[in-house]
Parts: C-alpha cells; structure tokens; sequence
C-alpha cells in the first residue's frame, strides 16, 4: 500500500476517535521491521495542535499477529503507572487498513543504546537508569494477569532446549550452560506478567530518564526475575562495564524494584536467570543466523550476528567459573 492510499485510510479510520475533520500528514515509514511495518505521521484538526503519531500495522496478507494483545498491555501497563506509549487506537484487518495495526502517540527521546550511554545530555538520566527500570518492572509485574487475557505461558529453559534441539547447532558450551541450570534451578518467584524484551534499546529515554518502554511483543506470564536477569546480560551492556544495560550497578536495580513493591531479590536466583538470558541470547543469535543462510530473509545484519555465538560461548563461561 503506498503513502498517499495509507494516509487516507488512516484518516479515515481515525475520524471516529480524533473527528471527522482530522487529516493525515508526513506520513513516513521508518527503516527496519520485516515482519511487521512502522509509520510516523501527524494528525492535524483545525484550530488544535498537530499531534505525531505512530503506526505498526502487519503487512497485508500476513496472518492476524500479537498486535491487539500489545494494545491490552499497553493500556494494562498504563493504568499501573509504566510509563508507554499513549495508545490512540487499534483494529482488525477489517477495521480499514487491511491487516491488523495499532496507533499510539510518538514518544520524544532516545532509543540507541550508544547514545544513551555516551550522550552527555543524558548523563544525569544515566546516573538514575538503572532505579528507573527497577521501579518501571516493578510496575509491569503489578499487572493483572487476568487483565491481559491471552498471554503465552511456559518453562523458559525446557523452550530453550527444544528449540536449540531442532535446530542440530552443536555449542558445546551451551550444553555446559543447560546443564548447570538444569541442576540449579531456583525456587519461582511467583507468576506475573513478564514484559520479555525489557533492556536497554527497547527504553525511551530523555533527560529525565525512561519515558516509555517499548516492543511488548515477547510479553508472556513468568518469573518476574527473567525480566530482570535478561536486562543484565553482557550483550545489552554495549561495551559498558556496568551490569545493568551498560548503566547501573545491580545494587541499585533491585533497590529500586524492592522499594516500588517488587518481589525481595535473591541475588543468586538473578544470576541464575542472567545466565539462563545468556543463553538465550545465544540461541536467538544461531536462529537469525539461519534465516539468512536458508534463504529464508537475506539479510548481512542477520548474517553479522552469527559472529556473536562464540561471544556468547565466552560470555556462558565466564559466568559459571
């Protein structure tokens, strides 16, 4: 579909929620996103101000995705105090846009980890990040599981293993990492709503610190200390010697979580679960590897990240020594 069909039909189904004389303009597609199309444009009405927008919408003729789910999370995360973004509106293929989308309002900030962790307009948010993202899961564990209906549940690890299995890569160091948390599970902290990707470069980030947590679409119902442990794997850090997202100390993430009503952290259950990320980090690396060498989505990005396997070999056994 191209701009000028879409910006039409996205005024069209607009009218009912923003009115009838709204218009659509500037309407750009931003880069990436095979699966699923990104659009910012803005929404003009007479004598009010123009408001950016944001569109993610399935590519037309693709199966029904996750996308009104995330719409339930979005609004269920709002109402317990995480801050993302403003959701305006989703629908169905049938609804006008021809494949299942959702429009939320353009959160100002950044996103590029680099630049979060390098820019000096940044460096006073930076000192408080990692505060930020304990008080922000904590609120995203406070929401109802029966709230958001739908959510995938299961064991992390036993999905872990399947997949790796099916996918006949032999790691060596990953059977040693499977193992180990095979033998050392610790006790669960319980069943909430675990966002999945929290880390940093699904933040928002601005002088003031994290204005929205992006890309619910892992969201699922777990241990809150996997959302934890996987904001401290090595691979979010950027180069950074700080443990969490590059940013912060650890002290101060369950700090934070603990003092905003998160469960009381223990610290050896984290490590478990920050290793348990590692390899999962692993695993995705081979599984964007494949897709490019199958033919399946040619792609160099895809590609380059098959080097980061043997870091992650490194990563899994520095973690257990």
């Amino acid at each position: 579909m191209d701009a000028g069909v879409l910006s039409e039909r996205l005024r069209s189904v607009l009218a009912p929620v923003l009115g009838g004389d709204v218009t659509v303009g500037g309407l750009e597609r931003l880069p990436g996103g095979a699966s699923r199309e990104t659009w910012v444009f803005d929404a003009s009405r007479p004598g009010r101000e123009t408001v950016k927008l944001v569109l993610r919408r399935d590519p037309e003729g693709a199966p029904a995705s996750g996308l009104r789910l995330e719409a339930g999370l979005l609004e269920a995360a709002a109402r317990e105090g995480v801050p993302v973004p403003k959701l305006v509106l989703c629908g169905d293929a049938g609804t006008g846009l021809g494949s299942t989308f959702m429009v939320v309002e353009h959160t100002e900030g950044e996103t590029i980890p680099r630049r979060i962790l390098r820019d000096e307009t940044l460096a006073a948010a930076r000192a408080h990040l990692a505060e930020g993202c304990g008080e922000a899961l904590a609120a995203i564990h406070r929401i109802p599981v029966a709230s958001v209906p739908g959510l995938p549940s299961g064991d992390p690890l036993e999905q872990l293993r399947l997949l790796i299995d099916r996918l006949g890569e032999p790691h060596p160091a990953f059977e040693i990492a499977f193992r180990w948390l095979e033998h050392s599970r610790p006790p669960s902290g319980g069943e909430v709503v675990v966002h999945g990707d929290f880390r940093n470069g699904n933040l928002i980030v601005g002088a003031e610190g994290i204005r929205a947590v992006l890309d619910w679409e892992l969201a699922h119902v777990g241990d809150p200390l996997e959302d934890l442990g996987w904001l401290c794997v090595k691979a979010w850090r950027f180069g950074s010697p700080l443990p969490v997202g590059g940013f912060g100390e650890v002290e101060q993430l369950t700090s934070a979580y603990e003092r905003a009503g998160g469960l009381q952290v223990d610290h050896a259950a984290l490590r478990w679960w920050e290793v348990l990320g590692t390899l999962r980090w692993g695993v995705i690396c081979i599984v964007q590897t494949l897709t490019h060498v199958s033919g399946a989505v040619r792609s160099v990005e895809l590609a380059a990240i098959g080097r980061r396997v043997c870091e992650v070999e490194w990563d899994l056994l520095e973690l257990l020594t």
